[in-house]
């Protein structure tokens, strides 16, 4: 366990510094909200083609495999575009494209590792395993998006992607270790005889639909967690425009929203289990889904007012606006984490390890689904009416997140189905 959280926290800081790297570098080839909605918007075209089938495989193959592979393949496409970047050769579709590839890659790799991380875990320690896992992908890859921020004048886009692919050598070693030979997770054996191993393929990914349809409650939670994928994804269209044209601040104000944001996320390690523990997970999903729609919502207002207000130099009052958006960045962070460890917390207790391939793979396919409505939209909105309705529209979403895991259900499936303890039902 200890080097799958290592290898997370290290492919993490690489993924952030892409994701920063490519944002910034395409904010400033094209001065276009719209163009960093597309950049969203061609991620998520690959992830729609493959979630519905690659649940199966996480549940037939060996997940830690899995991520070697998914590392080993990125790691070369990232290389490839170094180079190019290096020897500027490298041009905006070339960016674009490994974008597309990389994000492909991801779709696949997070339900891979939550799957092997509850495979891996006590039924008792889902929380902590999962605070673990989402302190290291939020530190790591927030961190690493603060540090582009610092340095990306300096190294430019080639620097940013060498280091990206040398986190993925480092994660692929570190997973090489965790065990040897070829482990599955085995599940009921399955009475029908089936004509073509098509067929058996579709038979299981029915199972995953056919499991999810009867029990409301992971249905709700499903939906709050596409809801939740959607908001995160679709927020990287307007932070670094809200950096540049709304705090004046440039590169460096997009790596101090983003340090606040990692701050708050590393901090939620310390207190996430008591407070989940305390709350229930349906309260923290519904208080932590809550405060990041209306700190998302009031962050551009509360901006303009701080700066309006501070009668001084404009770079001071620059600085001052910074600090506040920062700290609302960090309590975002914060939240974040909280509402995705008892989301993610809730959906381990809640679904069989040989399910959970399939069963993660149907939500994250809603989640990309809505990223790709959100991101153009959102794009679209930011760029011709206003930045402060962009936001407006991602804390909604945000919003309705907290109304679907908050929802009272009663529940009338299978005997056997189990909750989360803390969880009301």
């Amino acid at each position: 366990m200890r080097l799958i959280f290592a290898a997370n926290l290290i492919s993490m800081i690489g993924s952030g510094m892409n994701s920063a790297g490519v944002t910034w570098y395409v904010l400033q080839r094209t001065h276009s909200e719209m163009a960093l909605g597309t950049l969203l918007m061609l991620q998520t075209i690959p992830a729609l083609l493959m979630l519905p089938f690659t649940g199966v495989m996480i549940d037939r193959e060996d997940r830690r495999r899995l991520l070697m592979v998914l590392d080993a393949v990125r790691g070369l496409v990232i290389l490839t575009v170094a180079i190019l970047a290096y020897r500027g050769l490298a041009t905006l579709w070339e960016v674009y494209l490994m974008s597309m590839l990389v994000a492909a890659g991801f779709w696949m790799f997070w339900p891979t590792i939550t799957a092997l991380i509850q495979e891996l875990t006590p039924d008792a320690h889902f929380v902590h395993s999962n605070s673990f896992l989402l302190t290291g992908v939020q530190g790591g890859w927030l961190i690493a998006g603060a540090a582009v921020g610092f340095v990306y004048n300096k190294i430019g886009l080639s620097g940013v992607l060498f280091i990206d692919c040398a986190s993925y050598v480092l994660s692929f070693a570190c997973y090489l270790f965790v065990r040897k030979g070829r482990h599955t997770v085995a599940g009921e054996p399955d009475a029908i005889q089936h004509e073509s191993a098509v067929a058996r393929y579709f038979h299981e990914l029915h199972e995953g639909i056919a499991y999810i349809r009867v029990r409301p409650q992971l249905l709700l939670t499903g939906i709050c967690w596409s809801l939740f994928i959607g908001g995160m994804l679709t927020q990287g269209v307007i932070t670094a425009p809200f950096s540049d044209r709304m705090l004046h601040a440039g590169a460096m104000g997009y790596g101090w929203l983003n340090a606040g944001w990692a701050v708050g996320a590393c901090l939620s390690a310390v207190y996430t289990p008591a407070l989940i523990r305390g709350a229930g997970h349906r309260r923290a999903i519904s208080y932590s889904m809550a405060l990041l729609g209306l700190s998302l919502i009031s962050l551009p207002f509360l901006g303009s007012h701080v700066h309006g207000r501070v009668r001084v130099s404009a770079s001071v009052a620059i600085s001052l606006t910074l600090m506040v958006c920062a700290l609302v960045y960090c309590l975002m962070g914060c939240c974040r984490a909280l509402g995705g460890v008892a989301i993610t917390s809730t959906i381990m207790d809640l679904v069989p390890r040989h399910f959970m391939g399939r069963v993660q793979n149907t939500f994250y396919f809603l989640g990309t689904l809505l990223q790709l409505v959100f991101s153009f939209t959102v794009g679209s909105i930011a760029h011709k009416r206003s930045l402060a309705e962009g936001f407006a529209i991602v804390g909604g979403i945000y919003l309705l997140a907290c109304l679907a895991g908050s929802w009272p259900v009663r529940y009338s499936g299978p005997e056997t189905e189990k909750y989360p303890a803390g969880a009301e039902t």
